[in-house]
C-alpha cells in the first residue's frame, strides 16, 4: 500500500473566527485514508484539542506567545513532521510560513488560504506599504493560494501580482448538515415578543460592531420590543459596551461572548446581521444561511455581494454605515413574518460534500507537480 502523503494544516489556535472554523472541519473531513492529517496549532496549548480530533488528527500544539514569536518553534515542527504539504489558513500565518519556506526540508509543498480581501486588509493595517510589499514579495512563494471568491482572486492579482494559475477558487467548507440538525433540535422561539436580531464577528473595526449599535439604536424608535445579541470576542469590547452604554441599550443588547457553537442562537433568532467594513467570506454568515435565518449584510467584499445579490431572504444595505444598515433590517422586518426560515439554496456549494472534494483536488494537483 502506497505511503499516505503527509498534510500540515497550520492555525493560529482553534475557536473564534471563519479560518479556525475552516480549518477544523478540514482537518475532521479531509479523507484520512487518503492523506496524514497533521494539525499545528501556533498559539494553543491546550490538551484537549489532542482529544477533539480522534486518532485520525496528529494535533502539534507549539504554546507560542504570538504568531510572530513563533518562528524557531513552527521550523522545528515542520522540519520533525517533514509533511508533504502544508496548508496555512490566516495571513499573518501565510507570512509566517512563506518566509520560512526556503529553509523548510524539500519538497514540501505550501498552498495558503487568504481569509480576507487583500486591498482592504492593507489599507486597514497601521503600515499598508509594508503590508503591501509582504504581499508583493512573499505570497509568490507559494505554490497556490485559495482565495474565496473570484472578485478576491483578482484583488489577489492586483494587490500581489499573483499570475492566475496560481490562484484557486475554493468555497469555505460549512457543516450544513450538523447545523440544521442541532437548529431542528433547538428550534424554539427567543424569550419576549419581539424581533431577535443576531451579529457573530470578532470585536474588532473592520467587523462594524459599532455602526450596527448605532443602526439598532435607530431601528428601535419603530421596534421598540427588539433585541440584539452580540457573539464574540475582541481589542474592541470596552469601545462597544461604551457606545452601548451612550446610545442607552442597556438590556437589550446582550454580548455573549466567544461561542463555539452557534446553533441555538441561530434557533432563537429572527434576523442574522452582518455590518462589517470589510470581509472576506464570513463563516459565521454562511453558517446562519445553513440554519435558513433572514440575512442582513454590508457590501463589504464583491464577492459576497455577487453571493446574495438577489436572493430570497436577504437584504443588502446600501453601503457600510449605520444609517444605510438600519435602513436594510428596517425593510426586513417590514417583509418578514415571525420566525420565518429561507431554505438558501446557494449555501449549499459551502456543504461539506462539495467543498471538501475541491480542496482534495487542490491538494493533488499541488503534489502531482511533485510526483512527475
Amino acid at each position: 500500500m502506497a505511503q499516505r502523503p503527509k498534510i500540515l494544516l497550520l492555525v493560529p489556535h482553534l475557536g473564534g473566527g471563519g479560518a479556525e472554523r475552516v480549518t477544523e472541519i478540514l482537518a475532521r473531513h479531509l479523507p484520512a485514508v487518503r492523506y496524514e492529517i497533521h494539525l499545528g496549532l501556533i498559539t494553543q496549548s491546550r490538551t484537549a484539542a489532542r482529544s477533539e480530533f480522534g486518532a485520525q488528527v496528529t494535533v502539534h500544539e507549539l504554546d507560542c506567545k504570538r504568531v510572530r514569536t513563533g518562528a524557531a518553534s513552527l521550523l522545528r515542527l515542520v522540519r520533525r513532521v517533514h509533511p508533504d504539504l502544508i496548508l496555512s489558513n490566516m495571513a499573518h500565518l501565510n507570512f509566517l510560513v512563506l518566509l520560512l519556506r526556503p529553509l523548510f526540508p524539500s519538497p514540501v509543498r505550501v498552498i495558503v488560504r487568504q481569509n480576507g480581501t487583500p486591498s482592504s486588509m492593507v489599507a486597514s493595517f497601521r503600515f499598508p506599504k509594508i503590508q503591501r510589499a509582504l504581499y508583493r514579495q512573499l505570497y509568490k512563494r507559494a505554490d497556490s493560494i485559495i482565495c474565496q471568491s473570484e472578485a478576491m482572486a483578482g484583488d489577489m492579482q492586483r494587490v500581489a501580482g499573483i499570475e492566475r494559475k496560481k490562484l484557486a477558487v475554493l468555497p469555505n467548507p460549512i457543516d450544513t448538515d450538523r447545523i440544521r440538525s442541532r437548529v431542528r433540535r433547538n428550534d424554539a422561539p427567543g424569550s419576549g415578543i419581539g424581533a431577535h436580531l443576531l451579529a457573530v464577528g470578532r470585536l474588532s473595526h473592520e467587523k462594524g460592531l459599532d455602526l450596527l449599535l448605532h443602526a439598532f439604536a435607530e431601528v428601535r424608535r419603530g421596534y421598540p420590543d427588539i433585541d440584539l445579541t452580540l457573539a464574540g470576542e475582541g481589542p474592541q469590547r470596552e469601545e462597544l459596551l461604551r457606545i452601548h452604554h451612550d446610545l442607552q441599550l442597556e438590556g437589550v443588547v446582550h454580548f455573549a461572548g466567544q461561542i463555539d457553537d452557534l446553533t441555538h442562537l441561530f434557533a432563537g433568532s429572527t434576523l442574522f446581521v452582518l455590518p462589517s467594513r470589510h470581509e472576506g467570506m464570513p463563516n459565521a454568515l454562511l453558517e446562519a444561511a445553513a440554519a435558513g435565518l433572514p440575512l442582513v449584510a454590508t457590501p463589504a467584499s464583491e464577492g459576497l455581494v455577487a453571493l446574495l445579490r438577489g436572493q430570497p431572504g436577504v437584504w443588502i444595505a446600501s453601503d457600510a454605515s449605520a444609517p444605510a444598515i438600519a435602513r436594510a433590517i428596517l425593510a426586513s422586518l417590514r417583509a418578514l413574518r415571525l420566525g420565518q426560515r429561507f431554505s438558501h439554496e446557494w449555501v449549499r456549494a459551502f456543504s461539506i460534500p462539495e467543498a471538501i472534494p475541491a480542496y482534495c483536488q487542490l491538494i493533488e494537483d499541488v503534489l502531482g507537480d511533485v510526483r512527475q
